[in-house]
């Protein structure tokens, strides 16, 4: 009995951390004017304009910000993609000597490895913001740059990287079998490994951020359902290919718009 409060209490916590990662990126969000589609307001679309380098404080303009901006964003969308790997650890407790240290030491591990890429990608928003490539809502300037990246990311889902690091996040239960260990410090190891192969499977969709703005919440909730669905066993392995067509033809097409109607 005692099992079963400590197991749903540790789940409850889990959850509750997602939704409390979700309630703050909207927040967020309403607070700077975004709608949940993503259209920025008349006071979003003011700071949208301003110039990174005046000389005043503006937080999008500063790395502390913008990476705890992503940092929970990516609590927000990268841990509802673990629930099947939390679930695979949990079948292996009992004949593997698993214990909810290791469960926790999973957790921990991966959720490392998505802050460290969070503390990349801040950077590179940084970059393009000051290159004058996006604006301070991560909104591209030009065409050519949104589509160029759907291109790109659709292109990699073909790729073998994709093939190989999918591979594991789809079939978590493998890599556990491959590579296990035993308490917080082995589930802190698994997670470190797990994460970083969901970085080389994810990463496209976290970039795609700058397509249509890094505060929209549309944009966050598609990627989130599409990659908690990428993971998942029975249909995972049916849509990444197709996806990355999509995501093709979606650039081509961000592309040429502008030359047709223009």
């Amino acid at each position: 009995m005692t099992r079963d409060y400590v197991r749903s209490g540790l789940w409850l916590a889990f959850f509750g951390g997602i939704l409390l990662a979700w309630w703050w990126l909207y927040q967020m969000a309403t607070g700077m004017g975004i709608d949940l589609i993503g259209r920025p307001g008349p006071m979003a679309q003011r700071m949208a304009a301003m110039d990174p380098r005046m000389d005043m404080y503006m937080p999008m303009a500063e790395y502390g910000p913008v990476f705890w901006m992503w940092a929970i964003m990516m609590a927000a969308m990268m841990l509802p993609t673990l629930v099947p790997t939390l679930s695979a650890y949990e079948d292996l407790m009992t004949s593997a000597n698993g214990t909810r240290a290791g469960w926790i030491g999973v957790i921990v591990g991966y959720a490392i490895v998505w802050v460290a890429f969070a503390a990349a990608i801040a950077g590179l928003q940084l970059a393009l913001l000051f290159g004058g490539v996006v604006d301070m809502l991560g909104i591209p300037k030009t065409p050519w740059f949104a589509g160029s990246l759907l291109i790109a990311v659709g292109l990699f889902q073909f790729t073998r990287a994709k093939e190989v690091c999918h591979g594991v996040c789809h079939s978590p239960m493998s890599y556990f079998m491959g590579h296990w260990k035993t308490g917080f410090a082995g589930g802190l190891r698994m997670g470190l490994g797990l994460g970083a192969f969901c970085v080389g499977c994810c990463w496209g969709f976290m970039v795609l951020g700058f397509v249509g703005g890094v505060m929209s919440l549309l944009w966050m909730g598609l990627a989130t359902l599409f990659m908690v669905i990428e993971k998942l066993p029975q249909v995972g392995h049916v849509v990444t290919k197709p996806m990355g067509g999509l995501l093709i033809a979606g650039g081509i097409a961000v592309v040429i718009a502008p030359l047709v109607t223009g």
